[in-house]
Formats: C-alpha cells, structure tokens, sequence
C-alpha cells in the first residue's frame, strides 16, 4: 500500500511539468547540483580545517 508503482510516478512527473515547465524545471536541477558541489567543498574543507586545528593543539600541548 506504500509503494509507488510505475503508473503512479508517471503522473507525478506529468503534473510536476505541468506545474513548473520544463525550463524551471532545468533550471531548479542546475542550482541544486550547484548546492551540492559547494556543500561538498565546504565538508572537505571543513575536515582540512580540523586536522589543522588538531595539528595547532597538539604542538602547543607539547611546547607547553
């Protein structure tokens, strides 16, 4: 009762481009893939920043 079958994501897709056009459509999937791409930018990121903040800790621990 759950599931979605074929026939019923057809009409789901058909209402979709009726409802937003195919060009909105091109341009919703091109913004989203940009989000993407920088959220994944800012993760890798996000992990070099730590390795050097856990670098900095280190060093000063044993300075100190």
């Amino acid at each position: 009762m759950g599931s979605l079958g074929t026939l019923e994501l057809v009409i789901i897709l058909v209402v979709v481009l009726l409802v937003f056009g195919v060009g909105r459509i091109g341009k919703l999937g091109s913004e989203l893939g940009k989000g993407i791409s920088s959220f994944r930018e800012g993760v890798k990121e996000g992990k070099v920043g730590d390795a050097v903040v856990d670098e900095t800790e280190t060093t000063e621990k044993s300075e100190a």
